[in-house]
């Protein structure tokens, strides 16, 4: 690629520095039109809500919890 580069430069009789600079500023100037969507999330619901005795704000407890159903 860099030599490829150079022999462009010496083509249109500009410096290496010149043409990176030039492909730099073009290529940032470029809007991010390319990037890729996100996927959407495929919730998963069923019914009963969360089980008697579990605390779903405490990490450790529903670790414990869980511990106990296997």
């Amino acid at each position: 690629m860099f030599v490829a580069a150079k022999k462009r430069a010496a083509e249109l009789r500009c410096s290496l520095k010149a043409l990176i600079e030039r492909g730099l500023r073009k290529e940032l100037r470029r809007p991010r039109s390319g990037q890729r969507r996100r996927r959407r999330i495929g919730w998963v619901t069923v019914r009963g809500g969360v089980p008697p005795g579990m605390d779903v704000a405490d990490r450790e407890s529903m670790y414990r919890w869980i511990g106990r159903r296997f």
